[in-house]
């Protein structure tokens, strides 16, 4: 007995036998989705740090306002300087998080204001990636004793180990005394 494999209620369409076949346009739909969805997936940009306007960076006179005058302005410092307090950073960014690589980061700024002793400003200046130095980190790692274990040990290593305490040490306290037939 063969069975109908269109509903009953089904009208044909005569029109339908002109149009494309359905999974070409599903195909063509992904393949635009996936041209032009890669930013559909992008987080937002989220700023980062303390950007410093260009209206409130022109406001400071050196020579004129103190630290005081350009905290209250500008706010706290990104970060100060390492040694004395005579230098001050507002680092700003802009990032992206972005699915299966690493942080995008666009329209870094970062403003160095300077101070003299007495507390004023001295100079101020932004500082650009010609200002930037690279840095060449160490690939060498600190070898730690005890950890060089190999491949069998790391699987086989806790054969044996179960239900005891840790160390295989006995815990303090009474013995159960002898046991045995003779007691």
């Amino acid at each position: 007995m063969a069975r109908h494999t269109r509903p009953v209620n089904a009208v044909p369409c005569p029109a339908a036998a002109s149009r494309r076949p359905r999974g070409a346009l599903a195909a063509a739909a992904l393949s635009l989705g996936l041209l032009a969805g890669c930013s559909f997936f992008e987080a937002p940009p989220v700023q980062r740090g303390n950007r410093v306007d260009p209206e409130d960076l022109a406001q400071i006179t050196p020579g004129v306002q103190t630290r005081q005058d350009v905290q209250a302005l500008l706010g706290s410092p990104t970060a100060r300087s390492t040694f004395d307090d005579r230098e001050w950073f507002y680092i700003s960014s802009v990032t992206r998080q972005r699915p299966g690589r690493q942080l995008a980061q666009s329209e870094q700024r970062v403003v160095a204001i300077r101070f003299d002793d007495s507390g004023k400003v001295r100079e101020i200046r932004e500082l650009g990636p010609e200002d930037q130095r690279q840095v060449t980190f160490v690939r060498r790692e600190t070898p730690v004793p005890g950890n060089e274990r190999t491949l069998l040990q790391e699987l086989f290593g806790n054969i044996g180990r179960f239900g005891g305490p840790p160390g295989g040490r006995n815990l303090p306290g009474p013995s159960p005394g002898p046991t045995g037939p003779g007691t």
